[in-house]
């Protein structure tokens, strides 16, 4: 009878702590959630971009020129 009011009483604590939680977007365990700090905004300048779409260019035409190679044989 001791162990099961003793069981009893825990659970009671338990559920009474879950209730008290401070109400925050923040989770309940800290290493459930990977550190959102780690991404930051990247703005790319005029050059970068330009860049960016050189080398989007030239990956396209590739694809284009093996895909036309392949069905010409």
């Amino acid at each position: 009878m001791r162990k099961l009011t003793f069981a009893f009483t825990v659970l009671a604590s338990l559920g009474a702590a879950a209730l008290v939680q401070p109400a925050s977007a923040a989770p309940a365990m800290p290493g459930a959630v990977a550190a959102p700090d780690a991404v930051t905004q990247v703005r790319m300048n005029h050059m970068e971009r330009r860049m960016m779409r050189r080398h989007m260019m030239h990956h396209r035409m590739h694809r284009r020129m093996m895909h036309h190679r392949m069905h010409r044989m």
